[in-house]
């Protein structure tokens, strides 16, 4: 499937999706939304599986790390915990929260240039931001994940716009990010809890599978290079927002400079390689600007990608964007011309 093609496929799964925002029900509001309490479910296999999720989110480290004593439950390439990211047990507005998940999957993910399943999407998460390996469909693992995914959607219809969800869309400075600036934002307001060196703050000793307190931000026990997280502008949102800890998206502890300085610095240290990176976004046209990986099409530096400035290389995709809309259109009208 040549360039145009992948964007003519890739537009219809798109339009479907708005023909079905269209009909949406009422928007959502995760700001302020109770969360459900699995105290209150009755005892049983479901409470048990929910649980189980639970307990997955938050100390994944302890269940299926790369510690644990049953080799075959390494599954997990760091000892970091999906709580790590995705705060207060997965329900933190503005900290890509699980609530409502349940109700937007399946969707469409540029990554992949398909339709993608809530299995899918954690098995995404386990390669990259875990850095390590898929988990079985029809494994228990999967299954109290999704549970526990769904557990926290209850209420929220689907296909509804859930507030709250992913993180705070915040603009990004023009500029190339200053990592020497982001050193000192990191020694005053994150080295308390990450350590001077960016290895965190182990909750016992390595080996016993006890994870962090404060999890590494770089090295070989982080997030690996495929991560989300390791993408500069998503760094930032989320480093905005929920950094230092009591940060939140109306209560935010940094300035827009300090976040884009300090996560450019977090992403300029070592950290596990993915292989195959040049798989992702096999459509291209809709490559993230912040994926600092071949190939690109923007003219721009793997410098620029990596640490900015953006807004340049978002007017450019734009501009690729408008030209292939036209390409596509046109080769509408002549297929049009020739079925007459």
């Amino acid at each position: 499937m040549n360039f145009t093609h992948h964007f003519l496929a890739s537009s219809m799964a798109l339009l479907c999706a708005g023909a079905a925002v269209a009909q949406a029900p009422a928007p959502v509001n995760l700001v302020g939304r109770a969360v459900p309490e699995i105290e209150k479910l009755p005892a049983g296999p479901y409470r048990e599986l929910v649980q189980y999720g639970h307990e997955l989110t938050v100390r994944t480290f302890a269940h299926i790390g790369p510690e644990v004593q049953d080799v075959r439950r390494r599954l997990a390439g760091n000892n970091l915990a999906c709580a790590s990211c995705h705060q207060q047990n997965a329900t933190k507005p503005f900290a890509m929260p699980w609530s409502g998940v349940s109700a937007t999957f399946p969707q469409y993910r540029g990554r992949e240039d398909d339709i993608s399943t809530v299995e899918e999407r954690v098995n995404g998460c386990m390669e990259r931001s875990m850095s390590g390996k898929p988990l079985a469909l029809d494994s228990r693992e999967m299954k109290a994940f999704v549970t526990y995914i769904s557990f926290l959607s209850q209420g929220i219809p689907v296909g509804a716009e859930v507030q709250g969800a992913g993180m705070v869309q915040s603009k990004m400075p023009n500029r190339r990010a200053d990592t020497v600036a982001g050193g000192k934002v990191y020694e005053a307001k994150c080295s308390v809890c990450h350590g001077a060196d960016g290895q965190g703050m182990r909750v016992g000793k390595v080996g016993d599978a006890q994870g962090y307190t404060f999890p590494p931000l770089w090295g070989p026990d982080s997030f690996n290079n495929g991560a989300g997280m390791n993408r500069l502008i998503m760094a930032t949102r989320f480093v905005k927002h929920n950094m230092p800890l009591g940060s939140s998206h109306d209560a935010p502890q940094l300035s827009d400079d300090e976040a884009y300085d300090v996560a450019a610095f977090m992403l300029s240290k070592p950290r596990p390689i993915k292989a195959n990176l040049e798989a992702d976004f096999p459509a291209r046209w809709n490559k993230p600007v912040d994926s600092a990986f071949p190939p690109y099409l923007l003219g721009a530096s793997a410098d620029q990608h990596r640490f900015g400035p953006y807004p340049p290389l978002v007017a450019k995709q734009k501009e690729m964007m408008e030209q292939l809309k036209a390409g596509a259109a046109a080769e509408r009208a002549a297929a049009g011309k020739s079925a007459r």
